[in-house]
């Protein structure tokens, strides 16, 4: 529900006060920021997107209808812009992991093998079903659903597995490689 400084703040922004927008955009520009940046973990990206947020209030003031807060309509925008990047720059992002991945391999091919092997060997010491549930899901990109339907176990069976090999690996790993799991 709208409290009255938000219904007093939308109304002067709806006459064009700037002044209003200003402190609109004071208040709330590093919430919207920070929404983004846990997000996307991209500062100038988050950046740009929070702004277009701002942006989008003031062109659309004469017209907007704001059902909750205003925090919240803004926080709900830059949610959905920010899911809206990554849908949308997906194959991108995966692409530029790839790169940073393959240029890994190029400059440390022993230390990337030695980590290959430690992965592999974490694998194969999990149990039967776990390590069934986990190679259909990261090396065979299937969905949790089609694991469940083919393996004839639920969904949630499936994701207990997955989280069960994570933990497994990471443990396997050591603390020096947890940032990858």
């Amino acid at each position: 529900m709208k409290n009255i400084d938000d219904i007093f703040l939308l109304q002067r922004i709806k006459e064009d006060d700037e002044a209003a927008f200003k402190y609109l955009f004071d208040t709330y520009f590093t919430a919207v920021y920070r929404l983004s940046f846990f997000y996307i973990k991209k500062d100038t990206l988050s950046e740009e997107i929070a702004l277009d947020v701002f942006t989008a209030l003031w062109e659309k003031r004469k017209t907007i209808e704001i059902k909750l807060s205003i925090k919240a309509y803004l926080l709900t925008s830059a949610r959905n812009r920010t899911l809206n990047y990554l849908r949308d720059h997906e194959q991108e992002l995966y692409t530029e992991n790839i790169s940073l991945f393959e240029s890994a391999i190029e400059e440390y091919p022993l230390e990337m093998k030695e980590l290959e092997q430690l992965i592999n060997e974490a694998i194969y010491a999990l149990p039967d079903k776990c390590r069934e549930v986990f190679l259909k899901s990261r090396m065979e990109n299937r969905s949790n659903k089609e694991i469940a339907t083919d393996m004839n176990i639920t969904v949630k069976t499936v994701e207990a597995q997955i989280t069960k090999a994570l933990k497994h690996i990471k443990a396997h790993l050591g603390k020096g490689y947890h940032y990858l799991f």
